[in-house]
């Protein structure tokens, strides 16, 4: 079977960016878990899951898009702009700079394993 691009960013890259807007929101901005959840448009629970590893916990982002999700929950923690805008901007970045994400089929030990590498 194979998987399309597009659902390879559903099922793990736009998790695995929600989980580090939710870390930044939480941990960088002091944003609490329900104001955090109002700017990505998301439970105050899924919020929590995310901060605590229970969600997208198996996908590993490049360290550029750390750093361009960074600069992101500025702008959603200033009022500049949405979430969709944002993850949209991100994925946009990702695919021009074929910036390439590890996704993992389990974790054993609190260790990621049989990781490979795909591109959205």
């Amino acid at each position: 079977m194979r998987i399309l691009p597009q659902e390879i960013e559903v099922w793990y890259i736009i998790p695995a960016i929600r989980r580090e807007l939710a870390k930044s929101l939480i941990e960088t901005h002091k944003v609490t878990y329900e104001r955090a959840g109002q700017i990505l448009g998301i439970s105050k629970a899924a919020i929590s899951q995310y901060v605590k590893n229970k969600r997208a916990s198996r996908i590993k982002l490049h360290d550029k898009i750390k750093q361009e999700v960074e600069k992101s929950s500025v702008r959603l923690v200033k009022n500049k702009s949405d979430a969709v805008t944002e993850i949209t901007k991100l994925l946009e970045l990702i695919r021009k700079k074929q910036w390439y994400t590890t996704v993992c089929k389990r974790m054993i030990n609190n260790k990621l394993q049989d990781c490979k590498e795909v591109k959205a």
